[in-house]
Protein backbone atom coordinates (compact mmCIF):
# COMPACT_ATOMS: atom_id res chain seq x y z
CA UNK A 1 0.00 0.00 0.00
CA UNK A 2 1.54 2.98 -0.88
CA UNK A 3 0.49 6.74 0.60
CA UNK A 4 -2.09 8.59 -1.33
CA UNK A 5 -0.69 11.67 -1.02
CA UNK A 6 2.85 11.17 -0.38
CA UNK A 7 3.57 7.81 -1.87
CA UNK A 8 5.28 6.47 0.92
CA UNK A 9 4.94 2.58 1.61
CA UNK A 10 5.80 3.40 5.35
CA UNK A 11 2.45 2.24 6.67
CA UNK A 12 1.35 1.55 9.91
CA UNK A 13 -1.23 -0.67 11.41
CA UNK A 14 -4.24 1.67 12.70
CA UNK A 15 -7.40 -0.15 12.27
CA UNK A 16 -8.60 -3.11 10.93
CA UNK A 17 -12.74 -3.78 10.75
CA UNK A 18 -12.72 -6.89 9.12
CA UNK A 19 -14.47 -6.67 6.06
CA UNK A 20 -18.35 -4.69 5.73
CA UNK A 21 -20.64 -3.51 2.36
CA UNK A 22 -20.23 0.69 2.14
CA UNK A 23 -22.24 1.72 5.00
CA UNK A 24 -24.92 4.17 2.68
CA UNK A 25 -25.95 1.06 0.46
CA UNK A 26 -29.29 0.62 2.03
CA UNK A 27 -30.61 -2.42 0.75
CA UNK A 28 -34.46 -2.79 -0.63
CA UNK A 29 -36.63 -4.76 1.31
CA UNK A 30 -37.66 -7.18 -2.01
CA UNK A 31 -33.94 -7.59 -2.41
CA UNK A 32 -33.41 -9.33 1.00
CA UNK A 33 -32.23 -12.38 -0.06
CA UNK A 34 -29.59 -11.14 -2.87
CA UNK A 35 -25.79 -11.01 -1.93
CA UNK A 36 -23.92 -7.88 -1.25
CA UNK A 37 -20.35 -6.92 -2.26
CA UNK A 38 -18.36 -6.65 1.20
CA UNK A 39 -14.75 -5.02 1.32
CA UNK A 40 -11.96 -4.97 3.43
CA UNK A 41 -11.90 -1.84 5.96
CA UNK A 42 -8.67 -1.59 6.59
CA UNK A 43 -6.91 1.60 7.65
CA UNK A 44 -3.17 2.44 8.06
CA UNK A 45 -1.21 5.34 8.76
CA UNK A 46 1.49 6.52 6.76
CA UNK A 47 4.49 6.73 8.66
CA UNK A 48 5.85 9.81 7.19
CA UNK A 49 3.06 12.17 6.31
CA UNK A 50 0.58 11.02 9.25
CA UNK A 51 -2.23 10.70 6.70
CA UNK A 52 -4.56 8.10 7.95
CA UNK A 53 -6.16 6.65 5.58
CA UNK A 54 -8.46 3.22 4.06
CA UNK A 55 -6.81 0.86 1.55
CA UNK A 56 -8.56 0.69 -1.67
CA UNK A 57 -10.60 -1.67 -2.78
CA UNK A 58 -13.79 -0.35 -4.92
CA UNK A 59 -13.83 3.07 -7.13
CA UNK A 60 -15.14 6.02 -5.77
CA UNK A 61 -18.71 5.46 -8.05
CA UNK A 62 -19.46 2.00 -5.78
CA UNK A 63 -19.83 4.59 -2.66
CA UNK A 64 -21.11 7.57 -3.89
CA UNK A 65 -23.92 5.98 -6.05
CA UNK A 66 -27.17 7.53 -7.67
CA UNK A 67 -29.16 6.31 -4.83
CA UNK A 68 -26.86 7.76 -2.11
CA UNK A 69 -28.91 8.53 1.02
CA UNK A 70 -27.19 10.65 3.13
CA UNK A 71 -29.18 14.11 3.34
CA UNK A 72 -27.87 16.72 5.22
CA UNK A 73 -31.28 19.15 5.92
CA UNK A 74 -33.01 15.95 8.17
CA UNK A 75 -30.70 17.45 10.81
CA UNK A 76 -31.93 20.74 12.18
CA UNK A 77 -29.16 21.44 14.66
CA UNK A 78 -27.00 20.59 11.34
CA UNK A 79 -28.85 23.31 9.38
CA UNK A 80 -28.64 25.49 12.34
CA UNK A 81 -25.19 25.26 11.95
CA UNK A 82 -24.89 26.32 8.67
CA UNK A 83 -27.14 28.87 8.90
CA UNK A 84 -24.77 30.30 11.54
CA UNK A 85 -21.78 29.63 9.40
CA UNK A 86 -23.48 31.87 6.27
CA UNK A 87 -23.97 34.69 8.61
CA UNK A 88 -20.39 34.20 10.51
CA UNK A 89 -18.41 34.54 7.01
CA UNK A 90 -20.77 37.38 5.56
CA UNK A 91 -19.49 39.50 8.21
CA UNK A 92 -15.85 38.11 8.73
CA UNK A 93 -15.38 38.60 5.02
CA UNK A 94 -17.30 41.02 3.55
CA UNK A 95 -19.52 39.03 1.45
CA UNK A 96 -22.04 41.07 -1.11
CA UNK A 97 -23.93 40.25 -3.77
CA UNK A 98 -21.19 40.78 -6.15
CA UNK A 99 -19.34 37.88 -4.02
CA UNK A 100 -19.33 34.18 -5.22
CA UNK A 101 -19.84 30.95 -2.73
CA UNK A 102 -19.16 27.64 -4.31
CA UNK A 103 -19.97 24.32 -1.68
CA UNK A 104 -18.46 21.28 -2.89
CA UNK A 105 -20.28 18.38 -1.64
CA UNK A 106 -23.71 20.89 -1.52
CA UNK A 107 -25.52 17.51 -1.09
CA UNK A 108 -29.28 18.64 -0.95
CA UNK A 109 -28.36 22.70 -0.41
CA UNK A 110 -28.87 22.64 3.05
CA UNK A 111 -26.31 25.28 3.72
CA UNK A 112 -26.02 27.11 -0.26
CA UNK A 113 -29.98 27.66 0.63
CA UNK A 114 -28.91 30.41 3.36
CA UNK A 115 -26.51 32.06 0.97
CA UNK A 116 -29.37 32.45 -1.55
CA UNK A 117 -31.75 34.11 1.05
CA UNK A 118 -29.01 36.49 1.82
CA UNK A 119 -28.51 37.46 -1.77
CA UNK A 120 -24.99 35.93 -2.14
CA UNK A 121 -24.11 34.43 -5.59
CA UNK A 122 -23.59 30.87 -5.13
CA UNK A 123 -22.90 27.23 -6.86
CA UNK A 124 -22.56 23.69 -5.73
CA UNK A 125 -21.03 20.85 -6.96
CA UNK A 126 -22.06 17.52 -6.24
CA UNK A 127 -22.11 14.34 -7.70
CA UNK A 128 -24.90 12.04 -6.19
CA UNK A 129 -27.74 12.36 -7.98
CA UNK A 130 -30.30 12.02 -5.59
CA UNK A 131 -28.91 14.55 -3.19
CA UNK A 132 -28.02 17.01 -6.15
CA UNK A 133 -32.25 16.79 -7.27
CA UNK A 134 -32.13 17.99 -3.77
CA UNK A 135 -30.60 20.77 -4.35
CA UNK A 136 -32.17 22.23 -7.32
CA UNK A 137 -35.46 22.11 -6.03
CA UNK A 138 -34.44 24.71 -3.68
CA UNK A 139 -33.54 26.79 -6.54
CA UNK A 140 -29.64 26.29 -6.09
CA UNK A 141 -27.47 25.60 -9.22
CA UNK A 142 -25.68 22.19 -8.77
CA UNK A 143 -22.40 21.18 -11.34
CA UNK A 144 -23.19 16.96 -10.72
CA UNK A 145 -19.73 16.28 -11.08
CA UNK A 146 -16.61 14.89 -8.94
CA UNK A 147 -14.67 17.87 -7.97
CA UNK A 148 -10.91 18.46 -8.37
CA UNK A 149 -8.18 20.37 -10.68
CA UNK A 150 -9.59 19.68 -13.78
CA UNK A 151 -13.13 20.94 -12.80
CA UNK A 152 -11.48 23.77 -10.76
CA UNK A 153 -9.41 25.00 -13.72
CA UNK A 154 -12.82 24.82 -15.98
CA UNK A 155 -14.52 27.03 -13.58
CA UNK A 156 -12.16 29.40 -13.29
CA UNK A 157 -12.09 29.74 -17.33
CA UNK A 158 -15.35 30.03 -17.18
CA UNK A 159 -15.18 33.57 -14.83
CA UNK A 160 -16.77 31.31 -12.00
CA UNK A 161 -13.86 31.98 -9.18
CA UNK A 162 -15.07 32.09 -5.56
CA UNK A 163 -14.65 34.02 -2.87
CA UNK A 164 -15.43 31.68 -0.81
CA UNK A 165 -15.20 27.94 -1.28
CA UNK A 166 -17.07 25.31 1.09
CA UNK A 167 -16.14 22.03 2.17
CA UNK A 168 -17.76 20.03 4.93
CA UNK A 169 -17.31 16.92 6.10
CA UNK A 170 -15.67 15.73 2.26
CA UNK A 171 -12.45 16.33 2.73
CA UNK A 172 -12.06 13.05 4.26
CA UNK A 173 -14.49 11.47 1.57
CA UNK A 174 -12.27 11.78 -1.63
CA UNK A 175 -9.64 9.53 -2.64
CA UNK A 176 -7.01 11.37 -4.43
CA UNK A 177 -6.40 14.01 -1.97
CA UNK A 178 -3.70 16.31 -4.07
CA UNK A 179 -5.77 16.43 -6.75
CA UNK A 180 -9.62 17.66 -4.79
CA UNK A 181 -7.09 20.58 -2.72
CA UNK A 182 -5.63 21.53 -5.93
CA UNK A 183 -8.95 22.19 -7.00
CA UNK A 184 -9.90 24.87 -4.72
CA UNK A 185 -6.45 26.56 -5.52
CA UNK A 186 -7.54 26.78 -8.86
CA UNK A 187 -10.98 28.31 -8.43
CA UNK A 188 -9.98 30.98 -5.79
CA UNK A 189 -9.90 34.03 -5.96
CA UNK A 190 -6.49 36.08 -5.25
CA UNK A 191 -7.72 36.42 -1.47
CA UNK A 192 -10.65 34.58 -1.43
CA UNK A 193 -10.73 31.93 1.32
CA UNK A 194 -11.56 28.18 1.43
CA UNK A 195 -12.76 26.25 4.71
CA UNK A 196 -12.92 22.95 5.07
CA UNK A 197 -14.50 21.32 8.34
CA UNK A 198 -13.59 17.54 9.06
CA UNK A 199 -13.79 15.17 12.46
CA UNK A 200 -10.59 15.73 14.24
CA UNK A 201 -8.01 12.27 14.55
CA UNK A 202 -7.16 13.49 17.55
CA UNK A 203 -10.77 13.16 19.24
CA UNK A 204 -11.09 9.84 17.30
CA UNK A 205 -8.45 8.36 18.84
CA UNK A 206 -9.17 9.91 22.14
CA UNK A 207 -12.89 9.33 22.34
CA UNK A 208 -12.86 5.37 20.63
CA UNK A 209 -14.85 7.40 17.72
CA UNK A 210 -14.18 3.92 15.47
CA UNK A 211 -17.20 3.55 14.32
CA UNK A 212 -16.64 6.96 11.83
CA UNK A 213 -14.43 4.77 10.00
CA UNK A 214 -15.87 3.76 7.12
CA UNK A 215 -15.03 2.86 3.19
CA UNK A 216 -16.21 6.45 1.90
CA UNK A 217 -14.14 7.91 4.59
CA UNK A 218 -10.69 7.44 2.64
CA UNK A 219 -8.91 9.61 4.91
CA UNK A 220 -8.75 10.70 9.39
CA UNK A 221 -7.24 13.62 9.37
CA UNK A 222 -5.04 15.92 11.66
CA UNK A 223 -3.67 19.22 10.94
CA UNK A 224 -0.43 17.99 10.90
CA UNK A 225 -1.45 15.74 7.46
CA UNK A 226 -3.90 18.47 6.29
CA UNK A 227 -0.73 20.93 6.38
CA UNK A 228 1.08 19.32 4.34
CA UNK A 229 -1.49 17.93 1.94
CA UNK A 230 -2.29 21.71 1.51
CA UNK A 231 1.16 22.57 1.07
CA UNK A 232 1.25 20.50 -1.54
CA UNK A 233 -1.03 21.57 -3.40
CA UNK A 234 -0.91 25.88 -3.10
CA UNK A 235 -2.92 26.56 -0.35
CA UNK A 236 -1.37 28.13 3.05
CA UNK A 237 -3.71 27.78 5.96
CA UNK A 238 -4.09 31.04 8.36
CA UNK A 239 -7.04 29.96 10.98
CA UNK A 240 -8.51 27.08 12.47
CA UNK A 241 -11.41 26.86 14.85
CA UNK A 242 -12.98 23.64 16.75
CA UNK A 243 -16.49 22.67 16.56
CA UNK A 244 -18.59 20.36 18.19
CA UNK A 245 -19.54 18.33 15.29
CA UNK A 246 -18.94 14.33 14.53
CA UNK A 247 -17.14 14.16 18.01
CA UNK A 248 -15.08 16.68 17.91
CA UNK A 249 -14.16 19.02 14.37
CA UNK A 250 -11.71 21.50 13.05
CA UNK A 251 -12.45 23.89 10.62
CA UNK A 252 -10.09 25.33 8.51
CA UNK A 253 -9.60 28.39 6.82
CA UNK A 254 -6.92 28.26 3.98
CA UNK A 255 -5.83 30.45 1.16
CA UNK A 256 -3.81 30.49 -1.95
CA UNK A 257 -0.01 29.98 -1.31
CA UNK A 258 0.72 32.49 -3.90
CA UNK A 259 -1.79 35.36 -3.43
CA UNK A 260 -3.50 35.40 -0.37
CA UNK A 261 -2.78 37.72 2.30
CA UNK A 262 -4.65 36.54 5.40
CA UNK A 263 -2.49 37.00 8.65
CA UNK A 264 -1.91 33.60 10.01
CA UNK A 265 -3.71 33.54 14.11
CA UNK A 266 -2.24 31.91 17.11
CA UNK A 267 -4.77 29.24 16.94
CA UNK A 268 -3.05 27.28 13.82
CA UNK A 269 0.02 26.95 16.37
CA UNK A 270 -1.82 26.15 19.45
CA UNK A 271 -3.36 23.49 17.43
CA UNK A 272 -0.21 22.38 16.48
CA UNK A 273 0.92 22.18 19.67
CA UNK A 274 -2.14 20.27 20.89
CA UNK A 275 -1.21 17.93 18.18
CA UNK A 276 2.39 17.64 19.30
CA UNK A 277 1.59 17.32 23.03
CA UNK A 278 -0.68 14.07 22.40
CA UNK A 279 1.85 12.21 20.63
CA UNK A 280 0.49 12.45 17.13
CA UNK A 281 3.94 12.75 15.69
CA UNK A 282 4.86 9.31 17.34
CA UNK A 283 4.03 5.45 16.24
CA UNK A 284 3.00 5.05 19.45
CA UNK A 285 -0.11 7.12 19.17
CA UNK A 286 -1.63 5.01 17.18
CA UNK A 287 -0.91 2.00 17.75
CA UNK A 288 -3.64 1.46 20.30
CA UNK A 289 -6.05 2.05 18.27
CA UNK A 290 -7.88 -1.43 17.29
CA UNK A 291 -7.66 -2.83 21.11
CA UNK A 292 -9.99 0.42 22.01
CA UNK A 293 -12.52 -0.72 18.92
CA UNK A 294 -12.58 -3.99 20.36
CA UNK A 295 -13.60 -3.23 23.51
CA UNK A 296 -16.42 -1.00 22.33
CA UNK A 297 -17.71 -3.28 20.46
CA UNK A 298 -17.61 -6.47 23.16
CA UNK A 299 -19.12 -3.62 25.77
CA UNK A 300 -22.28 -3.16 23.01
CA UNK A 301 -22.33 -7.25 22.41
CA UNK A 302 -22.84 -7.95 25.98
CA UNK A 303 -25.61 -5.36 26.43
CA UNK A 304 -27.64 -6.84 23.54
CA UNK A 305 -27.23 -10.08 24.14
CA UNK A 306 -27.70 -8.94 28.71
CA UNK A 307 -30.83 -6.86 27.49
CA UNK A 308 -32.38 -10.31 25.48
CA UNK A 309 -31.63 -12.36 28.24
CA UNK A 310 -33.55 -9.81 30.65
CA UNK A 311 -36.20 -9.78 28.19
CA UNK A 312 -35.70 -5.97 27.51
CA UNK A 313 -37.07 -4.68 23.69
CA UNK A 314 -34.01 -2.47 22.54
CA UNK A 315 -34.49 -0.68 19.45
CA UNK A 316 -32.41 1.75 17.49
CA UNK A 317 -32.65 5.36 16.54
CA UNK A 318 -30.75 6.98 12.78
CA UNK A 319 -29.67 4.79 10.33
CA UNK A 320 -26.07 6.34 9.93
CA UNK A 321 -23.06 5.49 8.25
CA UNK A 322 -20.81 5.34 11.82
CA UNK A 323 -24.00 2.70 13.04
CA UNK A 324 -23.73 0.53 10.07
CA UNK A 325 -19.96 0.47 10.75
CA UNK A 326 -20.92 -0.63 14.50
CA UNK A 327 -23.64 -2.82 13.92
CA UNK A 328 -21.44 -5.03 11.56
CA UNK A 329 -18.19 -4.85 12.87
CA UNK A 330 -19.90 -5.91 15.85
CA UNK A 331 -21.97 -8.54 13.93
CA UNK A 332 -25.23 -7.57 15.18
CA UNK A 333 -28.45 -8.52 13.00
CA UNK A 334 -32.31 -8.31 13.68
CA UNK A 335 -32.29 -10.90 16.50
CA UNK A 336 -30.49 -8.97 18.68
CA UNK A 337 -31.74 -5.24 17.57
CA UNK A 338 -34.90 -5.82 15.47
CA UNK A 339 -35.59 -2.21 13.58
CA UNK A 340 -33.81 1.07 13.45
CA UNK A 341 -35.98 4.42 13.37
CA UNK A 342 -35.03 7.15 10.30
CA UNK A 343 -36.50 10.34 10.00
CA UNK A 344 -35.13 10.35 6.61
CA UNK A 345 -38.23 9.09 3.99
CA UNK A 346 -35.00 7.87 1.38
CA UNK A 347 -34.08 5.10 3.90
CA UNK A 348 -37.85 4.24 5.62
CA UNK A 349 -38.55 0.73 4.19
CA UNK A 350 -35.03 -0.30 3.23
CA UNK A 351 -32.72 -2.70 5.33
CA UNK A 352 -29.44 -1.39 6.59
CA UNK A 353 -26.08 -2.79 4.65
CA UNK A 354 -24.82 -6.12 5.96
CA UNK A 355 -26.83 -6.26 9.33
CA UNK A 356 -29.97 -6.29 6.92
CA UNK A 357 -32.16 -4.69 10.19
CA UNK A 358 -34.96 -2.67 8.76
CA UNK A 359 -35.53 0.88 8.88
CA UNK A 360 -38.84 2.41 9.97
CA UNK A 361 -40.78 5.41 10.82
CA UNK A 362 -40.86 7.16 14.51
CA UNK A 363 -44.52 5.46 14.64
CA UNK A 364 -43.54 2.37 14.81
CA UNK A 365 -41.08 3.61 17.17
CA UNK A 366 -44.36 4.94 19.51
CA UNK A 367 -46.15 1.40 18.64
CA UNK A 368 -43.10 -0.82 19.68
CA UNK A 369 -42.44 1.15 23.20
CA UNK A 370 -39.07 -0.32 23.38
CA UNK A 371 -37.16 -0.16 26.74
CA UNK A 372 -34.07 0.96 25.42
CA UNK A 373 -33.21 2.46 22.48
CA UNK A 374 -29.56 3.12 21.33
CA UNK A 375 -28.96 6.03 19.27
CA UNK A 376 -26.42 5.27 16.45
CA UNK A 377 -25.28 8.68 15.60
CA UNK A 378 -24.06 9.28 18.71
CA UNK A 379 -22.92 12.99 17.47
CA UNK A 380 -26.46 13.85 17.66
CA UNK A 381 -27.55 13.02 20.82
CA UNK A 382 -28.90 15.73 22.40
CA UNK A 383 -30.77 16.67 19.57
CA UNK A 384 -32.09 13.08 19.26
CA UNK A 385 -32.81 12.85 22.67
CA UNK A 386 -35.04 16.01 23.06
CA UNK A 387 -37.08 14.68 19.55
CA UNK A 388 -37.60 10.89 21.68
CA UNK A 389 -38.40 12.35 25.18
CA UNK A 390 -41.59 10.85 24.99
CA UNK A 391 -39.81 7.45 24.97
CA UNK A 392 -39.74 7.91 29.32
CA UNK A 393 -43.54 7.97 29.01
CA UNK A 394 -42.79 4.20 28.94
CA UNK A 395 -39.82 3.84 31.19
CA UNK A 396 -37.64 4.10 28.21
CA UNK A 397 -34.11 4.80 28.28
CA UNK A 398 -31.22 5.74 25.47
CA UNK A 399 -28.09 3.93 25.15
CA UNK A 400 -24.77 5.04 23.72
CA UNK A 401 -22.33 2.70 22.75
CA UNK A 402 -18.90 5.31 22.12
CA UNK A 403 -16.72 5.54 24.15
CA UNK A 404 -18.30 3.13 26.54
CA UNK A 405 -21.40 1.62 26.78
CA UNK A 406 -24.11 4.16 28.82
CA UNK A 407 -27.38 4.03 29.78
CA UNK A 408 -28.79 7.32 29.91
CA UNK A 409 -31.29 8.20 33.18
Amino acid sequence: MKCRHCGSTHMLPFLDLGTAPPSNSYVNAGERHLPELWYPLVIRCCRECRLVQTEDFADRETFFSSSYAYFSSFSTSWLNHASRYVADMQARFGLTEASHIVEVAANDGYLLQYARERGIGCLGIEPTASTAAAARARGIEIVEAFFGEALGEKLAAEGRCADLMVANNVLAHVPDINDFVAGFARLLTENGVATFEFPHLLNMVHEAQFDTAYHEHYSYLSLTSVRRVFEANGLSIFDVETTPWHGGSLRVFAQRGDTGKHPVTAAVAATFSDEQAAGMLSDAFYTGFQAAAQSVRDGFLTFLIESRRAGLKVAAYGAAAKGNTLLNFSGVKPDLLPFVVDKNPAKQGLLLPGSRIPVVTEEFLKAEKPERVVILPWNLQAEIRQQLSYISDWGGKFVTAVPTLTVHP
